[in-house]
């Protein structure tokens, strides 16, 4: 398990443990913290795991070269035996028939070297993207979804303290005994709201 996925099974874990809101079976209540140390944990995580996947990728090209060097190798030595078969055999045509023969299966065998190795390295890019984009995918979720309970927390908030305001209002104007008129001078004092945005 790497890092980052060990750090994402922590939120979730922290998250599945945290308490509900009172009177509440969906909200919780979460230590900002504790949260934020987590997050920022993840924060700083996924560069490097981006780069691990990346080295990857680039060994794709180490791959090739390897596959290259070793399909050279073969053909060399197939020259070199050609050399030798017609150097060493009286019938030059059978020498040449047979050295073409070496040159097209030595030929054939770098083409299927360098083949699967692009077909391996391709495979291997391709994972390693999709792990990447999973890991990211994961992160924009966690994001998002506090982005939400934080909104909804907030919304809440304000309902609670402007109804608290109104009853605050209402209750002075009792207490003070206002006329009509001076309780209509503060209509628009009673319809006051508070906003933290």
């Amino acid at each position: 398990m790497s890092k980052i996925e060990q750090i994402i099974t922590e939120i979730e874990e922290y998250i599945d443990n945290c308490k509900f809101q009172p009177l509440s079976t969906t909200k919780i209540v979460v230590n900002k913290d504790d949260i934020d140390e987590l997050l920022a944990e993840l924060r700083l995580r996924t560069p490097d795991e981006i780069k691990k996947y990346q080295k990857i990728i680039a060994n794709k090209d180490a791959i090739l070269n390897d596959a290259k060097e070793r399909s050279e190798a073969m053909i060399a030595e197939a020259t070199a035996h050609i050399n030798q078969l017609v150097s060493e055999h009286e019938i030059m045509q059978k020498a040449y028939n047979e050295a073409n023969q070496i040159i097209e299966q030595a030929q054939q065998q770098a083409q299927d070297i360098l083949g699967n190795a692009t077909n391996e390295a391709n495979d291997l890019r391709t994972r390693a993207m999709q792990y990447t984009d999973d890991i990211l995918a994961n992160v924009q979720s966690i994001l998002s979804t506090g982005m939400d309970s934080f909104e909804h927390a907030q919304s809440e908030m304000m309902t609670s303290l402007n109804s608290s305001l109104n009853v605050v209002v209402e209750s002075r104007k009792e207490l003070g005994g206002q006329d009509e008129e001076a309780t209509d001078e503060q209509t628009d004092d009673d319809d006051i709201t508070v906003d933290l945005l």
